[in-house]
């Protein structure tokens, strides 16, 4: 399994529940909490951080519980003051006398407002207190003022106008504010509950993780808590069971399922020296391993820490919504206010009533909600489900980002190719030994982290040179290695870069070179104390997925460019069974900058695809960066987008999940942008001249509860993106 994120970015430190906090609000960066509660910048609830590692307790669930039992006793409450409300409708509320109807519906309506609807008038105070305003702000004005007007109704019938009055009362709106408030639980609990759905990846994710270990010791098998294993152990892993740590196998075979961390439904085969990723289910054999990475450090913690600090990121389109909420609220507040003027002055009678009913109208029903979660629910759906296909998306600007490429530049080896090439010939110069000459590279090439170096070591190994202590190493950008091995400086790399310094090879390996070059070999350089020793000819296979992969990246409109430090006939040899337009051959860190930096002027959105250190400088330039999984931690601590199996098929499906994870923000805004400029002006009025339409307060808080509910479900949609752009069926 690739050691893919094995690092600590500074952005991203590793889990420590002493320095992480409890709950936080999923919309707002930067509200948390220890303790559950209300997000004192948009009033909605605090949720369990997905990144808090301690002792789950219930109160995670405690706000929804509590939600839930308001609005169950609210609805019981309700159905009196409904009744009340109904007067002449019902045989036995006919005979209660007015004045004693409207005390009792005041009596009912009481705990239904003042003690089911606590929390959304503790928020809306909050919201007030520290002039943060927000949905609850608009929803606590309307209900008060529906609520308190009635009790001055009925308190104290006289001190409003005769003129107001109508069929011999002042109408009273308890039924309304009770009403209200009750749809509002609901809509909270229902919003809760599709919330909790949109975190699926991250509690998937975690459920991976099993709870024991088998530790191997001398005398016995001991099954412990997976806290008590620790670098070094020798862990059984029984078929059918989940690997526990990441590590390395050190006897035995099985084939292990490692899709729900890669996506990639195929058993991978594992014998000894191959590395396991905790997580991942091993297959019919048993296993032996010794731990490597455990707790935090694991490949599976990483994902996680990963993924929830994507959810918890901003995309740049959330600019608009954060701007439009800026000042949403107070306009509403001066719409309701016109409203009720409006109405007062030139509607008909009871003009007093129709001003209070439309103004309540237009306070709840323009509740921003909707347009406040139309953007952190779909990028929290998008991200988890790009973890679940292997796809890691470090932030929700590159989720935005990779949707507007159209320029992909990839590297070579390790992106397109296995970047596991092999040595195929070791020619030595002129009165120089192979044996010797291979010694002294894979010695220096023994420091160097790029898949080439790793190579030549696996070389020598192969041929049981034992490999020499190298000193003063130090890697050349786009030129190659250098290091003194028994009192002799040993260069390879680059014929090119050789001849930049002027050294230059015989006719004889020249020709050679070239003839193995074209046939597809990458050719390095040995020389010693500054004289040319030989070369060593590699070949590094083309992935079987590359093809495919590079043909659906074309269907989707990308320009491809292949960026190398290879020679030019070596990477054309690649480009062309490929299919490749753009082939830039024995480019160096800084040209590959050059390249990008000469894209982005022509206006073009560009993504870089690596896995090295040399690559590290382009993806940190480019829009996106994409590191392979199977690459160096430099390479995916600079890039926005990290692919966990290193499939160059990873970034069709990153594009895809993208584009469909912009498409549902940009329905969600259209669709909550639409619902409040269709719906302040019906709640206002505007439709009573011509058809005498109005909006009742009670519907428009159902509609204000389902317009939130609607955008949480579309988001929800992309659960089942299968990575083609199209949703997959699950049973």
């Amino acid at each position: 399994m690739p050691s893919c994120c094995h690092c600590h970015h500074e952005d991203e430190p590793p889990v420590n529940t002493a320095s992480v906090a409890k709950y936080i609000c999923p919309m707002c960066p930067g509200a948390e909490s220890d303790k559950p509660g209300a997000c004192p910048m948009c009033g909605m609830a605090l949720e369990l951080n997905p990144r808090w590692r301690g002792p789950r307790d219930e109160a995670e669930d405690g706000e929804l519980r509590e939600l839930w039992t308001r609005f169950v006793w609210g609805s019981v409450f309700l159905l009196p003051v409904l009744a009340l409300s109904m007067g002449e409708g019902l045989p036995a509320v006919r005979i209660i006398p007015p004045m004693a109807n409207r005390w009792m519906q005041m009596v009912w309506s009481a705990p239904v407002v003042f003690w089911c609807g606590r929390p959304l008038l503790q928020r809306a105070w909050q919201s007030f207190r520290t002039l943060k305003l927000n949905m609850f702000s608009l929803i606590g004005l309307g209900v008060m003022a529906a609520w308190w007007f009635s009790v001055a109704a009925v308190l104290f019938p006289d001190s409003i106008p005769h003129h107001y009055q109508h069929g011999g009362g002042v109408a009273v709106y308890f039924e309304s504010a009770a009403v209200i408030t009750v749809l509002v639980l609901l809509g909270q609990v229902l919003e809760g509950r599709a919330r909790a759905a949109t975190g699926s990846a991250i509690k998937s994710l975690l459920g991976l993780a099993p709870n024991t270990a088998v530790i191997v010791t001398n005398d016995a098998e001991v099954e412990r808590p997976i806290d008590e294993v620790k670098p070094g152990d020798l862990l059984r892993i029984k078929p059918g069971t989940r690997v526990p740590v990441d590590g390395v196998v050190v006897s035995g075979a099985s084939a292990v399922d490692e899709s729900m961390i890669s996506g990639e439904p195929m058993p991978v085969a594992k014998e000894a020296g191959d590395s396991v990723s905790g997580g991942t289910v091993n297959g019919t054999g048993s296993l032996i391993m010794r731990a490597e990475r455990v707790g935090a450090d694991t490949l599976l913690s990483h994902i996680v820490e990963m993924v929830a600090s994507a959810q918890r990121s901003r995309a740049p389109i959330q600019k608009l919504a954060d701007r439009v909420s800026g000042w949403f609220v107070p306009a509403v507040v001066v719409v309701a206010m016109l409203a009720f003027a409006a109405w007062w002055s030139f509607g008909p009678e009871p003009r007093l009533a129709f001003a209070v009913v439309n103004a309540v109208a237009v306070l709840i029903i323009a509740c921003p909600c909707a347009l406040g979660l139309a953007t952190p629910m779909a990028v929290t759906t998008g991200v988890g489900r790009g973890a679940q296909m292997g796809v890691l998306i470090r932030h929700a600007e590159a989720l935005e980002a990779l949707e507007k490429i159209d320029t992909l530049m990839l590297d070579k080896t390790g992106t397109l190719t296995e970047g596991r090439p092999s040595v195929t010939e070791v020619l030595p110069a002129s009165g120089r030994d192979a044996h010797e000459l291979l010694a002294l590279a894979a010695a220096v090439e023994a420091a160097s982290e790029h898949p080439l170096a790793a190579a030549i070591v696996r070389a020598a190994q192969d041929e049981s040179i034992p490999l020499a202590a190298v000193s003063d190493f130090q890697a050349v950008p786009g030129g190659g290695v250098i290091g003194m091995v028994d009192g002799k400086d040993v260069f390879i790399g680059q014929a090119a870069y050789l001849q930049q310094h002027g050294i230059e090879l015989d006719p004889d390996s020249v020709a050679h070179a070239a003839r193995l070059q074209n046939e597809g070999h990458t050719v390095v350089v040995v020389v010693i104390d500054d004289q040319p020793a030989g070369i060593i000819a590699l070949i590094d296979r083309i992935k079987d997925s590359s093809p495919e992969a590079v043909a659906a990246l074309h269907a989707l409109g990308l320009r491809i460019h292949m960026l190398t430090g290879d020679h030019a006939a070596t990477a054309q040899r690649v480009g062309e069974q490929l299919g490749l337009s753009v082939v830039a051959a024995g480019v160096t860190p800084q040209q590959k900058l050059e390249h990008i930096a000469a894209a982005k002027a022509r206006g073009n959105r560009v993504a870089m695809a690596g896995d090295g250190i040399n690559d590290a400088p382009a993806l940190a330039a480019a829009d996106v960066g994409i590191a392979m999984g199977t690459g160096t931690d430099v390479a995916m601590q600079s890039a926005g987008v990290t692919l966990v199996k290193g499939d160059l098929r990873g970034i069709q499906q990153a594009i895809a999940l993208s584009r469909a994870t912009m498409k549902t923000i940009r329905q969600n805004l259209w669709f909550a942008f639409l619902y409040n400029g269709l719906g302040i002006p019906v709640a206002a009025g505007v439709l009573y001249p011509l058809f005498h339409i109005l909006l009742n307060p009670m519907l428009a808080s159902a509609a204000m509860s389902l317009s939130s509910v609607s955008v949480i479900l579309n988001s929800l949609r992309l659960r089942g993106f299968g990575g083609n752009g199209t949703p997959t069926v699950r049973s």
